[in-house]
C-alpha cells in the first residue's frame, strides 16, 4: 500500500470533559496517513482514481468543528470513520493533538494515535 499524509490540519473544537473546554473551545491538530493503492491514478494521471486530499482535509476539519465529545479517543475514532468512507482508502492512521489540554504541569502536547482499516 502507498501512504498519503496530511499533517497539521488545524480546527477549533469544543471537546473535553470540563465545562470551560466545551464553552471556550480550543485548537486541535490532526495528522493523517491514508493507505491506498495510487497506481491506477498515477497510470492515468486521473484524480478520480485516487482520494482527493483537499476534500478529506475539509471533512476532517468539519468533524473537529462538529458535535462535541468528551474524549480525544472518540474524536479520533470519528475522524478515522470519515476517512474510511472514501473508496480506495484501505487504512488510516490518525494522530490527534490537543496542545492546550487542561494539564497543571508544563507540557508540549497531548496526542492519541489510532489506526483503523476496512474490515
Amino acid at each position: 500500500m502507498d501512504r498519503l499524509a496530511l499533517r497539521g490540519l488545524k480546527a477549533r473544537g469544543h471537546h473535553g470533559v470540563f465545562p470551560h473546554e466545551r464553552e471556550e473551545g480550543q485548537t486541535f491538530i490532526v495528522d493523517l496517513v491514508l493507505s491506498l493503492d495510487t497506481r491506477p491514478a498515477a497510470a492515468g494521471d486521473d484524480l478520480t482514481r485516487t482520494v482527493h486530499y483537499g476534500i478529506v482535509a475539509e471533512e476532517v476539519v468539519a468533524v473537529v468543528r462538529g458535535e462535541p465529545v468528551d474524549l480525544i479517543e472518540t474524536l479520533a475514532e470519528r475522524i478515522a470513520e470519515q476517512c474510511l468512507k472514501h473508496d480506495g482508502v484501505d487504512e488510516v492512521e490518525v494522530t490527534l493533538h490537543k496542545p492546550d489540554a487542561p494539564i497543571t504541569v508544563p507540557f508540549d502536547d497531548v496526542t492519541i494515535t489510532i489506526t483503523r482499516s476496512r474490515v
